[in-house]
């Protein structure tokens, strides 16, 4: 097994619950993992070694929540809700008759290009989900070509009601037929338990429909405002609920007491259900900012993700998100990474694996064109990626 060792890095962070910093560190990779991280001084021999050129390093993100699969331009209601016009999920509709209308090579393409350049930014583990299909067979197609090219893939049938259908009905379908047909290619299952979407009663329907099937469990819930999406997640055992700008005292107490047996110094015990806060999409439709930092004050595990889709929220870059989380919800930069990196990890059940620069994990690595992490914040709007790699492979950038 070939080793590599990055050397001359002017500051590693690990992204652990203490926030552990190494400074003039080195990291040695053997085959995908990492076999060692410390001080550059003491590194041990390798058999190809790289000058970091005095480049920070922090384990590449971990995008827990996107919408990749589409085609479509959605800028005219972008501009639109810019000009004062509330968001509604009705958009979606847009999106699925474009997508609908897409070949197999042109969506594929589409995603890949997109996740080409989520792999510039440094995202080395990346989730999406379907939702544009909004029939069984486009569902499926979706599923199909989502999992070939993303890490995870996750089951949103639920996304939207189509027009032309009552919406016990299509519930009925996305809990039986459709949930057969894409099963093969998903992991998890979620519902966008929502004003405009699914109520509560047909959002319980389909979490069950998804435990039943043995898929992990999601939640899109409390972006519109206060509803039952919270509560139904941890009720349910749920991975994650995203969004979360709207949550009460119960809504709150009630996620932080999912994490009651975890212990985040050791990160031993249940995971319970992680908070995703998506802060470029509550830039893009001009919501409150979900309450990041009361959420972490509380003992709630958050993550960060770029809810990437066209219609509210069309960016991958997690840079962005984690400048913001800093800028606009009051985090540190420290709780900002860790969010979008093991926070993400946690969300999508692969802590073990990825998400911290942690010996026997996968070598995510990516070094940034800068002397420490902070400037992710203190340089807003810039570029900072440098070279990314993934699964101790060079996958992006170069020296």
């Amino acid at each position: 097994m070939s080793s590599t060792l990055i050397t001359n890095i002017s500051e590693a962070f690990i992204s652990d619950a203490a926030h552990t910093l190494v400074e003039n560190a080195a990291i040695l990779i053997e085959g995908q993992d990492i076999a060692w991280i410390g001080e550059a001084g003491q590194a041990p021999e390798a058999d190809t070694v790289i000058n970091a050129g005095q480049r920070a390093a922090l384990p590449g993100w971990v995008d827990s929540h996107s919408h990749l699969v589409f085609a479509g331009d959605r800028s005219r209601e972008f501009v639109a809700r810019m000009a004062g016009q509330d968001y509604a999920a009705g958009g979606i509709a847009v999106t699925t008759k474009a997508t609908r209308a897409t070949t197999d090579y042109d969506l594929t393409r589409l995603v890949m290009g997109r996740t080409a350049e989520a792999l510039a930014g440094g995202t080395t583990y990346l989730e999406t989900k379907t939702g544009y299909g909004l029939n069984v067979e486009e569902e499926a197609r979706h599923a199909r070509i989502a999992s070939t090219v993303v890490d995870q893939v996750t089951f949103l049938g639920a996304h939207l009601v189509p027009a032309d259908m009552d919406a016990q009905e299509y519930t009925d379908l996305v809990c039986g037929e459709m949930l057969e047909r894409v099963l093969p290619f998903v992991q998890f299952a979620d519902v966008f338990c929502e004003r405009g979407a699914f109520n509560e009663a047909q959002s319980r329907q389909v979490l069950a429909a998804g435990k039943d099937a043995g898929l992990g469990l999601r939640v899109h819930g409390n972006q519109l405002g206060p509803g039952p999406g919270t509560k139904l997640a941890v009720e349910f055992g749920a991975a994650s609920v995203d969004h979360v700008n709207f949550l009460d005292e119960q809504d709150v107490a009630a996620l932080a007491g999912s994490w009651a047996d975890w212990d985040a110094q050791s990160r031993a015990g249940t995971a319970g259900t992680v908070a995703t806060c998506l802060p470029a999409c509550d830039l893009s439709t001009r919501m409150p900012f979900a309450p990041g930092r009361e959420l972490i004050d509380a003992g709630v595990q958050i993550a960060l993700a770029s809810n990437c889709n066209p219609g509210t929220s069309y960016t991958s870059s997690m840079a962005f998100c984690v400048s913001t989380a800093v800028l606009q919800m009051h985090l540190s930069i420290e709780e900002a990474i860790v969010a979008a990196t093991y926070g993400g990890a946690l969300a999508l059940g692969v802590q073990d694996r990825v998400g911290s620069l942690e010996v026997g994990k996968r070598a995510d690595i990516q070094l940034l064109n800068a002397p420490s992490v902070a400037h992710l914040a203190y340089r807003p709007g810039m570029n900072l990626s440098g070279p990314v790699f993934r699964a101790g492979e060079l996958a992006s950038g170069r020296f």
